[in-house]
């Protein structure tokens, strides 16, 4: 079975373009350009999140979501990487307990290279 990656981001051409990569690499891809979708993590199973840390008309931010993430899956069960162009994303990546993080812009090959060897 493929390996299934939830991608959140508020930017539709990221979305887009991560989408179309990662499928293309063999991934089952779900997006969502709001942070509800990680309300629905336990419907959509995936074994990755992607996650921006500014989501436009979100109630909370990427790092929130992160936190929350880990506290209801505790022990690195289910993988959350930061990407984001925030200047303390390496400070909010750890706060939230990020499994790593890419500053944006990102160089969409070693992004996709990170993810496969985390995944590997």
């Amino acid at each position: 079975m493929n390996k299934r990656i939830l991608i959140i981001d508020d930017d539709e051409d990221i979305l887009d373009i991560l989408h179309i990569i990662f499928r293309d690499e063999g991934f089952n891809v779900v997006v969502s350009n709001t942070g509800e979708a990680a309300d629905h993590i336990h419907i959509i199973s995936p074994d990755l999140i992607l996650l921006d840390v500014r989501i436009a008309g979100s109630a909370k931010r990427g790092d929130q979501i992160c936190a929350e993430i880990k506290a209801r899956y505790p022990g690195n069960k289910l993988p959350v990487v930061l990407v984001s162009a925030e200047t303390d994303l390496e400070m909010l990546a750890n706060q939230c307990g990020a499994d790593f993080y890419v500053k944006k812009p990102f160089d969409i090959y070693e992004l996709l290279s990170r993810v496969k060897a985390y995944l590997a």
